[in-house]
């Protein structure tokens, strides 16, 4: 088991010294480590934000007997010293097999696209640092919607869509697999549950799909 102190962590992240990190009115962040005193079966980590802990437990039924799934859910966006703290909790205590993240959703309106090009590739890199052996899966953002019109999208989408753009050509230039749940998703609005998030069919879904593409790079013995 290996330890990262945090400051270590915070340290690795430049920041502009007079740029003021964006805070959201309420900060959160969900780490679910199951099986942690086991050692037989490989460990995926997800990362991402409230979509990812709604089909989390999705992933975990759909690998269960063939991995061990973790997630750390957050509202830190890109561009946060504490985004990495947090990131080197998880990776610091537990070495993974596969880690399946996503961040972009969070920050938008406070974190430029521009912004968001220069601190995806220092979430990317920290990510290695900590967890060389790890092969990584990078999940595109699901689509924002018009609440109670979900058949729409917000305004707002259009910046989903641009980081979705960004990432996959950073992922693409980098060698790291993109797991599509944007176009996953955008079909069905009838999944919705607000303008964000999913009803039960929308999250088994995208732990389906996030499961087949976690099994792709599964050691062959746990398939």
């Amino acid at each position: 088991m290996k330890f990262v102190p945090l400051f270590l962590a915070i340290a690795t992240l430049t920041i502009a010294a007079d740029r003021i990190v964006p805070r959201e009115g309420t900060e959160w962040c969900n780490i679910w480590m199951p099986n942690a005193n086991k050692h037989d079966l490989p460990r995926v980590l997800l990362i991402g934000d409230s979509v990812t802990q709604g089909y989390g437990a999705d992933v975990e039924k759909v690998l269960a007997g063939r991995a061990y799934v973790a997630r750390l859910a957050t509202s830190r966006c890109v561009g946060d010293p504490v985004l990495h703290a947090e990131l080197s909790a998880v990776l610091g205590a537990e070495t993974f097999d596969v880690i399946h993240f996503n961040n972009g959703l969070h920050g938008i309106g406070a974190v430029s696209e521009k912004e968001y090009a220069e601190f995806l590739p220092q979430m990317l890199a920290h990510i290695r640092k900590l967890a060389p052996k790890a092969k990584l899966i990078w999940a595109t953002c699901t689509p924002s919607h018009v609440n109670g019109k979900f058949e729409e999208l917000a305004p707002n989408n259009a910046n989903v869509t641009e980081r979705n753009r960004i990432a996959t050509d950073l992922m693409k230039k980098e060698g790291v697999p993109v797991d599509d749940l944007y176009a996953l998703t955008l079909p069905h609005p009838e999944w919705c549950a607000d303008s964000l998030h999913y009803k039960a069919d929308g999250k088994a879904a995208q732990g389906a799909q996030v499961a087949a593409e976690v099994l792709k790079l599964l050691p062959p013995q746990s398939k």
